[in-house]
This record gives structure tokens, sequence and C-alpha cells, in this order.
């Protein structure tokens, strides 16, 4: 039986359900309080992840690692959630796009999920280290260049580094030209905003992409998903993209905003590397904070609750990787025991070159500004009020303005230079985007056509 939240300190609950709302103001400013909250009542409780959308949320770490590692008992196909198909889930609500079922990996079972994973991971397993430190250095340089010698020696982070940063590495990665790769952009950054058409922008984009590395292949992601033995059809090589587009570069802004944030605070102690932030970051502000819905194929018992057939369980990776059993003895586990990248059949396949991207990017930002600061004290930084990410609003910095001769045009990084050691291991608009212009090609227009020119010399 539901069980009524304390009056004294509980925020009020939806009026639909009588549930929290895991949405909004309230739970944006304080999100610690509510899974403490939310821990009275066991190691799951129920909540609304958006307006007259109910899901079980588990803020358990335990319990989180049982549902991740069982995919006999808590399956991921969310066709089989209930009150979609009893049509009581809004058509508009923003709990569809995240939660609504797409022909891939991330909502695929048994031989359907191998199949497709394999794919995926072969693939990113073609990907040299060595050239991703390269490609977010190189990224890292343009996206410097673009703020660095502002007089007032002061910029704003999210939108000027850390949001566009792996939409660069990623436009690489797939093999883009520059000027799918800015409608690319466009595309996956309208559906973070919410923009309509932003979907049928990245589909076609991306279906042009695929048709282009059929005529000519090259050494790229989206070619080698392909050719992959898995003989994926064209459409699931496009919602694969679509997945490593989402579930990457979102995950990846949070991290490397975070990260540098904690880096530059007046907390964090001197001597300590760049990873140590990452990690941090990992553990206490899981960059997907609550998602990962499951099924389960029968009743299951799950302390003083019934899990019920069919109706969505999520899990609260923010909640877990802080749950207070576990942080008493989290010394003694492994760095890489948190929730962040998932565990399990469906964890995250990319998890170790994502870590990479964000610690280079951060030392990246840290050699090329050495005096940079933060202007606003980590603590009273504003987060994104969404309940699928844990992302800071803004993080503004200061720092000694570079000088550029007048004359001078950008040049392109070095590949890893005796300046930069490699790492070991829902949005604003990024800053100078502007949608590409189809009329006239040789003018630069979006972002990433920017940015291949600049590397070009141009």
């Amino acid at each position: 039986m539901q069980q009524p939240f304390d009056p004294s300190g509980a925020p009020a609950g939806c009026p639909a359900h009588g549930n929290v709302p895991l949405y909004g103001s309230d739970f944006g400013s304080d999100p610690e309080n509510m899974y403490a909250q939310l821990r009275t009542l066991g190691p799951s409780a129920p909540v609304d992840i958006a307006p007259d959308v109910e899901v079980e949320l588990v803020t358990s770490y335990d319990a989180g690692l049982y549902i991740l590692q069982n995919p006999t008992l808590f399956v991921r196909d969310s066709r089989r959630w209930n009150a979609l198909n009893a049509g009581e889930i809004p058509a508009d609500s923003p709990a569809l796009p995240m939660m609504g079922y797409r022909p891939n990996a991330l909502f695929s079972d048994g031989a359907a999920h191998a199949r497709l994973r394999q794919a995926v991971t072969d693939s990113l397993a073609t990907v040299d280290q060595s050239r991703i430190v390269r490609l977010t250095q190189q990224s890292a340089d343009y996206l410097i260049s673009q703020f660095s010698s502002e007089a007032l020696g002061q910029a704003e982070l999210m939108s000027a580094y850390a949001q566009p940063l792996p939409l660069l590495v990623f436009g690489e990665l797939f093999g883009c030209p520059p000027e799918l790769g800015d409608r690319v952009i466009a595309g996956i950054t309208g559906i973070f905003q919410g923009t309509p058409g932003a979907d049928e922008t990245l589909g076609g984009a991306l279906a042009e992409l695929i048709a282009l590395k059929r005529r000519q292949p090259g050494e790229d992601l989206t070619t080698r998903l392909m050719v992959h033995s898995s003989r994926l059809t064209d459409e699931e090589v496009l919602h694969q993209l679509v997945t490593l587009l989402s579930g990457g570069t979102a995950p990846l802004t949070a991290s490397i905003g975070t990260s540098a944030a904690l880096y530059l605070s007046d907390d964090w102690p001197s001597g300590l590397p760049v990873e140590d932030a990452v990690v941090k970051t990992l553990w206490n502000y899981a960059p997907i904070a609550n998602y990962a819905a499951h099924y389960p194929t029968q009743d299951v018992e799950l302390g003083d609750r019934t899990l019920h057939t069919g109706d969505p369980v999520l899990i609260s990776f923010a909640a877990a990787n802080t749950d207070p059993k576990l942080t008493a003895h989290r010394e003694q586990l492994s760095s890489k025991a948190h929730l962040a990248f998932g565990a399990g059949p469906h964890a995250c396949p990319a998890k170790d070159p994502a870590f990479m991207i964000a610690a280079t990017a951060v030392e990246s930002l840290l050699n090329r500004l050495p005096d940079v600061e933060m202007r606003v004290p980590f603590k009273e930084l504003a987060w994104v009020p969404a309940p699928w990410s844990r992302q800071l609003v803004t993080v503004p910095i200061r720092y000694t303005p570079r000088t550029v001769p007048s004359a001078a045009k950008p040049r392109p990084a070095r590949p890893a230079s005796a300046q930069v050691a490699p790492s070991a291991a829902a949005m604003p608009q990024p800053a100078g985007f502007s949608r590409p212009s189809h009329a006239a090609p040789k003018p630069k227009g979006g972002m990433f056509s920017r940015f291949r020119a600049w590397v070009n010399g141009e």
C-alpha cells in the first residue's frame, strides 16, 4: 500500500496520483531532499515523472543493481507499458520521447538486443583511443578560440563549451560532411529543446548520411555499423546512431560542465587530477539522474511494495549512488562501482570513451586557460529542473584573455603535444549556433561547417 509522505518538509503531491512530482522547480532546486524523502518509503516509491505519468522509482543501490542485472524478470521494451496501451498517457507528455519505444538496443530485449548491441560495441571498439583524445582536444581548441580572446575575459562554459563539444566529436566520429553535420547538430539540439520538427530534421540528415556511406564508405562509426556482420538495415543503423547521439551527447555535456565546475571550485583539493573530478561527478551528480525504464514480466515484491507486471520501474541513478547504506563504505568500492553508466546487459557500451572525452575536455580547458576560475561558487550554481538529467544551467568563468593577432587565422590542434597530456582513462542552444543555409554552401553556415573550416585553416 502506498504510504503518505510526512507533510512537514515534503512537497505537494501530484493531484492525479497523490505522488511526489519529480519535475518542476521544487524538485530541481533540491533533488537530494526529495530522494531522502522517497527513501523513507523503502527501496522504491511511486512518483510522477511528468504530469499524469506515474512510475515506480528505485532509490536503493542494491535494488537498482538487482533490477539492472535481472533481464529475465525486468525487460526494457516499453510496448508493455500498461498506462500507455490504455491511452492514459497524454499524447504531448514529455515522458513519451524519453520512454516511448524505439527500435534500438536501449528498448530491446533478448536476441534482438544482443544483435543490436553487438553491432554498436564492435563498431565503437574500432575507434582508437588516441583518436578520441585528439578529436576532443581539437574540438576544445576550436571552441576555446571562439571565446578566449574576448576583452572581458569572461564566458559561460555550458553554452560555449560543454554543450557543443560532444556534438563536434560525434560529428567527426560519424564521418559527417560539413553540411550534414550542421543538420545533425540542429536536429539533436532541437530535440533537447523541444523544437517542432527536430525529429524530422535529425532523421532526414542521418538518412542522407547513411545513403552517402553506401556510396562512399569511410573509416567512421556510420560505415562500421552498416558493414557489421549483424547485417543491420538502414533503418536500424539510423536508430542506433540516434541512440548514440542522444545517449552520448547530453550526459557528456553534464559531465564536462559539472566536472569543470567541481575542479575549479574553492573546495577542490589542490593536486588532485582531473579524473578525480569526473569520478566525483559520476558518483554524486549522475548525469543521467532518473531513467532506464524497466517493465516487470510478473508481479515482484520489493520491500513493502509490489511492482506490477507492465508498470514502468525507473532507476534513480542519482539516488542509488548517494544511498546512505552505500556511502558508509563507498571508499572500499572501486571508483567504477557507481551506476552512472548503468549495469548489466544494458550498461552504457561507451563508458570508457565517455570518461575519456569528459576528462580530456576539462584538461584541455585548464591547459589553454591556465588561470581560469569560477565567477560563482559551486554551491550557488543552479541545476536544470528536469527529472532525467543532472546538469548545471550555467558555469560562469573568468580568465586572462588570449591575445590573437588580427591577421592570424585559427590553426587546427596538434595531436597530443607536450602541453596537453592525454587522459588515462533537455538544453540551451550552443553559442554561435545558426541553422545551415542550403542555398549557398560556400559561406560558413552551422557550427560543424565552421569547425571543419577552422580545422582546414580556412
